[in-house]
């Protein structure tokens, strides 16, 4: 699905808690700021990240100051989205600097890329080594050395019985006890680096929305939302879902899940 398409059609979301269809300029008037806006994707599905654009778009039309934070940008290599923004960068340099982070797929994510570029929105890089998230899901986080752990923000990696009951539900469970423990361990330590940078960029843009894209399962309000609201509970928070056919649609979505879903996508 061309990003001009959905766009072009204008976004219908579904809100959640109040069980009603709305349009997607009437939520982008009302998000926090200072807050943080998840949207979620399937990371190879081109419709829901046209759609994360629509709301990039909606946001900065308003002329409400925003920044786009990346779950597939290590935050090590901020200076490199820095330099994207500034013109300082060739695409040619930023493809080669983006496979290098989330692969090759930047053709999923350039329309984004460019558009942020061309309008001057701040791009924030939110995630971990990628070395070590893999390090965790093999060997579990306690194998992970103080160097590698000075490559985290302040992490503390305990996942609680919610947070495995969410994942099981929401992935299922195909491996060994101890196997779903080092996963469940990876996603965390993935869901508490991004709610913390998102925090550490509002604290100094106070009057910014951070607007997160991610995966849907990070964006899910047990994952990274919960994980910011432990470190400030005081930060306002809003998850934007895409509608998935037979698993995330208005009839299996509650508050607790998702403030929104997108619902006029093409899979």
């Amino acid at each position: 699905v061309p990003a001009t398409a959905v766009r072009s059609a204008g976004l219908t979301l579904w809100d959640v808690a109040g069980s009603t269809e709305i349009r997607l300029e009437a939520v982008t008037a009302r998000l926090p700021a200072p807050g943080i806006v998840y949207v979620g994707e399937f990371h190879d599905n081109a419709a829901h990240h046209a759609s994360q654009l629509a709301v990039i778009q909606s946001i900065n039309q308003q002329g409400r100051p925003m920044a786009v934070g990346l779950e597939m940008f290590q935050h090590i290599e901020q200076s490199i989205l820095n330099a994207w923004v500034a013109r300082e960068l060739s695409e040619n340099e930023m493809r080669r600097a983006f496979a290098r982070n989330w692969g090759d797929t930047w053709h999923l994510y350039r329309d984004i890329f460019l558009y942020c570029r061309d309008q001057g929105i701040p791009m924030v890089g939110l995630n971990v080594p990628r070395s070590i998230t893999r390090k965790v899901a093999r060997d579990g986080f306690a194998a992970l050395t103080p160097e590698e752990i000075g490559k985290l923000p302040p992490i503390v990696c305990r996942v609680d019985q919610a947070y495995e009951e969410f994942l099981r539900r929401v992935l299922g469970s195909h491996s060994s006890e101890s196997g779903f423990r080092r996963f469940c361990e990876a996603q965390l330590v993935w869901d508490t680096a991004m709610a913390t940078y998102s925090l550490e960029y509002l604290k100094k843009h106070p009057d910014h929305i951070m607007v997160v894209l991610c995966g849907m399962i990070h964006a899910w309000k047990p994952a990274a939302p919960d994980q910011a609201a432990r470190q400030d509970p005081q930060i306002r928070q809003v998850v934007i879902q895409p509608a998935v056919q037979g698993r995330w649609t208005p009839d299996s979505v509650s508050a607790k899940d998702a403030d929104y879903l997108i619902l006029n996508l093409s899979d």
